[in-house]
């Protein structure tokens, strides 16, 4: 099991902060990149306010899937969705997720891209180096810095566990 995020105290972001987290991360990019790659469903976006702030064409997207039930120390993920090679071979692509927690997703989907051909750069609105997995390693660009479980404004709101009205119904006059 990943560790819990129970214990983290939760920060609820709005579309303002969104739009401030995209200004901060837009004059730390280095260069010019030939392409955009979004890992769902996270940086769909982050990642679409940085391909028109950027004016990059070249969009493509990943989805990655972590199997819960393996140990989450040696799972392999499942790529549901990912670019050819083709797409990616001698291109700057710079990867874009919501925030880098443990790190798991972001660096598979790094080093693929990598293998494929490609230089890569991660860029993520939050970075949260206390459970990351891969010392060392962060994004290379990052919005800001948190140690708390961060909820954007395009996630669902939480399920509230509620217990169903068992009383009997009461009849009608």
């Amino acid at each position: 099991m990943l560790p819990s995020t129970d214990n983290l105290q939760r920060e609820y972001i709005t579309w303002q902060d969104v739009d401030a987290l995209i200004d901060h991360l837009l004059p730390q990019l280095r260069g010019e990149f030939d392409g955009l790659l979004m890992i769902t469903r996270g940086g769909m976006i982050p990642g679409g306010c940085l391909v028109e702030a950027l004016g990059i064409e070249h969009v493509l997207t990943a989805s990655v899937y972590f199997d819960p039930a393996i140990e989450y120390k040696l799972a392999w993920p499942t790529f549901m969705q990912f670019p050819n090679d083709t797409l990616l071979m001698d291109r700057r692509i710079l990867i874009v997720d919501n925030i880098w927690a443990n790190g798991r997703k972001l660096v598979v989907v790094k080093s693929r891209v990598v293998a494929a051909g490609a230089q890569a750069e991660v860029a993520v609105l939050h970075y949260r180096p206390r459970s990351n997995l891969f010392s060392g390693t962060g994004p290379d660009y990052y919005g800001a810095i948190t140690d708390r479980f961060i909820v954007y404004p395009w996630e669902p709101p939480p399920v509230i566990e509620t217990k169903p009205d068992t009383r009997p119904i009461p009849p009608v006059n």
